[in-house]
C-alpha cells in the first residue's frame, strides 16, 4: 500500500473499556483511533453511523476498520448509507462478534439497531465469530457473512470475544486482522 494505513476501532454497546482487546489493540497498534461515541448505554442507530462517518472523514489516510458487536452492525448500516468520500478512506473491516439485535431477546438498548443491514460490502472483510456467542448463534453469524460477502472464521469456545470470556489482549486475533490486510493487498494488486 502506497500510504501507511490507520486502524478505526469500532467498539459496540458500552464502549470498550480499558482491559477490552479493542482498547490493547489502540494502544498496540500504529497510527489507531476510536470512535468515541456521545451515548454508550442508549446507542441510536442514526447518531452511531453519523460519528463512524464523521470520524472516517476527520482521518487523511486510508483506514481498515476494526468492530466488535453492535460496531458491526453499525458498519454495515454505514457501509449501506455512506458518502462516496468516506467511502473511499476504508480498505477493508474485521467483525468481531456482530451482534445478532435481531435475535429473541436482544437487550431492549440496542434492539434499535434492527433490522441489520444486508447489504454486501464494499470493501474487503473478514468476520470473526465464535461457536458459543450468546449475542449470535453461529449460524447466525455465518449468515451475516454471506450477507456482508465477508470471509468468516468460527472460533471454539470464545463466547462474545471479550474480557468477560476472557480475550483482554486477544494477541491472536493479530492473525485475522493481518490475513484481512494480506486480502486487502491481494485485492489492490489486481486492480492495479
Amino acid at each position: 500500500m502506497s500510504q501507511a494505513v490507520g486502524y478505526l476501532i469500532v467498539p459496540g454497546w458500552q464502549g470498550s473499556p480499558e482491559d477490552h482487546w479493542q482498547s490493547h489493540w489502540q494502544r498496540c497498534l500504529p497510527n489507531a483511533a476510536r470512535v468515541e461515541q456521545d451515548d454508550w448505554l442508549t446507542p441510536q442507530p442514526q447518531d452511531w453511523v453519523a460519528r463512524l462517518e464523521a470520524t472516517i472523514l476527520a482521518r487523511p489516510e486510508p483506514l481498515i476498520l476494526i468492530a466488535h458487536s453492535l460496531g458491526c452492525v453499525t458498519v454495515a448500516r454505514w457501509a449501506a448509507q455512506a458518502s462516496p468520500a468516506a467511502l473511499a478512506r476504508v480498505r477493508g473491516a474485521l467483525l468481531v462478534a456482530p451482534a445478532d439485535v435481531e435475535r429473541p431477546g436482544c437487550p431492549v438498548q440496542i434492539s434499535g439497531f434492527a433490522p441489520i443491514s444486508r447489504q454486501p460490502l464494499p470493501f474487503p472483510s473478514l468476520l470473526v465469530a465464535s461457536d458459543n456467542d450468546p449475542a449470535a448463534s453461529p449460524s447466525r453469524a455465518l449468515q451475516l457473512a454471506r450477507d456482508w460477502d465477508s470471509e468468516a472464521v468460527v472460533l471454539a469456545g470464545a463466547g462474545h470475544i471479550n474480557p468477560k470470556s476472557g480475550f483482554e489482549r486477544w494477541e491472536q486475533g493479530f492473525a485475522h486482522l493481518y490475513r484481512l490486510q494480506r486480502s486487502i493487498e491481494q485485492r489492490a494488486r489486481l486492480r492495479a
